[in-house]
């Protein structure tokens, strides 16, 4: 670090003196423009190159998903018994009378596995041996904005690196035509519950390493086009120029965020080629739409939105080297009506997230992806009204891709669904796990920051040992 940059950060505050405190590696790395992360080399053999997280945003009801109970069905209208709540924390029902709601949905067995799965989930279902279904998870966060917070960063407290931005940043991408690491959205099904930007944001990490949001209809990137009077060569000109200009203020200063700067203009150059390409579907098969669901694509350039667009352009991006693709569909909040409401949004992520991991497998790309599907939390066993509050002692997840054991059930909650109590999963354990599969050991991919080292995990994360083949 240049002392010119030591005194300009000092400068700003105490605050902007710690974010001066990056490693001497990774500045260079910035400086030279390249897009490898800081493990050099990796703490272990990798099983997968990228990570697509599909993001059931709301909370989904794991007892109408993934965890069948029959002994909550046979209790249905039944006092909830004190040995499971009394001085639990519950969000919404505190106070009320808590009662039983069975089950709204039927569960049965699937493939080879005969893993058990509900019937709003058939297409899912049909992709059994692929899943390692987790029904043993459990988070800290019972509100919907600090859970997601919590899933993504590892804390409830805002400002920490997404889980994204630290795959990022260890490992860097594997193409410098689009960023490394792509959100989309889409919405329907259920309350939709807002979530904000800082849960793909990169916090005290290097901006160049936080989440680039798609849209996921029209033009996936704002003004990614000229202007009619701009051409392709005047544009290299201008970004051309003000590089230079940008790169020989940070001669002596060496600030990381100018060459975020920079790296970032060379990218949105690029991006104005690479993205149209990239959202152009007219070149998928017939077979490929129907796959997704998408026969009223055919013969069209753009996706329309939906989650399974997204599920279809996810697929394109791993293609193209993004390392870290996170897809939010909001629908899943399902306080009142459940029955009806949890069946409307299932079949609209259903078939698109067989097919994303079935797509992946026929082109060879599953044994290198992980693909993890899941909610920030889970339901209660207890009703309210027609629906179900937030739960944080139990929900269920799946994974499927490289290192996976696939075709297995991990873990179990009590007869009634309330509580993680065989193989628990905390979402540090889940962290741990994914970065272990891309080869990175959770407590060596560290940023020093406020005076200490920082890492996704915190001081916590084991590996899930069961879930690894």
């Amino acid at each position: 670090m240049k002392r010119r940059t030591f005194v300009a950060n000092m400068g700003l505050s105490m605050g902007g003196a710690a974010l001066a405190g990056l490693s001497f590696e990774e500045s260079v790395t910035a400086a030279q423009g390249t897009y490898g992360g800081i493990i050099k080399p990796l703490h272990r053999p990798p099983r997968v190159k990228r990570v697509i997280h599909l993001c059931m945003a709301g909370g989904p009801s794991h007892l109408e998903t993934l965890d069948h109970k029959p002994k909550l069905r046979a209790m249905h209208g039944e006092a909830m018994p004190g040995s499971f709540t009394e001085g639990e924390q519950i969000a919404q029902l505190q106070g009320q009378a808590l009662k039983c709601y069975a089950p709204q949905h039927a569960f049965s067995r699937h493939g080879q596995s005969g893993q058990e799965l509900s019937a709003v989930l058939p297409h899912i279902g049909s992709i059994a041996d692929e899943l390692c279904i987790i029904r043993s998870m459990r988070t800290e966060q019972i509100n919907h904005d600090p859970a997601h917070t919590f899933m993504n960063t590892g804390s409830g407290i805002p400002g920490r690196p997404s889980m994204g931005s630290w795959v990022l940043y260890g490992l860097g991408s594997e193409t410098s035509n689009l960023p490394g690491y792509v959100v989309l959205t889409s919405v329907g099904g259920g309350q939709s519950q807002p979530i904000a930007a800082r849960q793909w944001h990169s916090g005290f990490l290097p901006s160049r390493y936080q989440g680039v949001p798609f849209e996921a209809s029209g033009d996936p990137v704002l003004y990614v086009g000229n202007p009619p009077v701009v051409t392709q060569p005047a544009q290299r000109d201008f970004v051309s120029a003000v590089n230079r200009l940008n790169a020989i203020g940070n001669e002596s200063l060496q600030d990381p965020e100018l060459d975020t700067r920079i790296s970032q203009y060379e990218m949105a150059f690029r991006m104005q080629t690479s993205v149209p390409d990239l959202m152009d579907i007219s070149s998928e098969p017939d077979h490929v739409l129907e796959l997704y669901g998408l026969e009223s694509l055919k013969g069209t350039r753009g996706g329309d939105g939906s989650f399974a667009s997204n599920c279809l352009l996810a697929r394109r991006l791993a293609e193209k080297g993004v390392r870290f693709i996170q897809l939010y569909h909001r629908g899943w909040d399902h306080h009142s009506d459940i029955k009806e409401g949890i069946t409307f949004t299932a079949e609209l992520v259903d078939r698109a997230s067989a097919a994303l991991v079935t797509d992946l497998k026929q082109r060879g790309m599953l044994e290198e992806t992980l693909v993890i599907w899941g909610g920030e939390f889970g339901r209660t066993p207890m009703g309210q009204g027609t629906g179900r509050d937030h739960h944080i002692k139990a929900f269920s997840m799946w994974m499927a891709g490289g290192g996976i054991r696939a075709g297995t059930t991990l873990g179990a909650t009590d007869e009634l669904g309330y509580a993680a109590v065989q193989d628990v999963v905390h979402v540090h354990d889940l962290h741990a796990t994914m970065l272990h599969l891309l080869g990175i050991d959770h407590k060596r991919l560290v940023y020093p920051f406020q005076g200490r080292d920082y890492r996704l995990t915190d001081v916590h994360g084991q590996l899930i040992h069961g879930l690894l083949a």
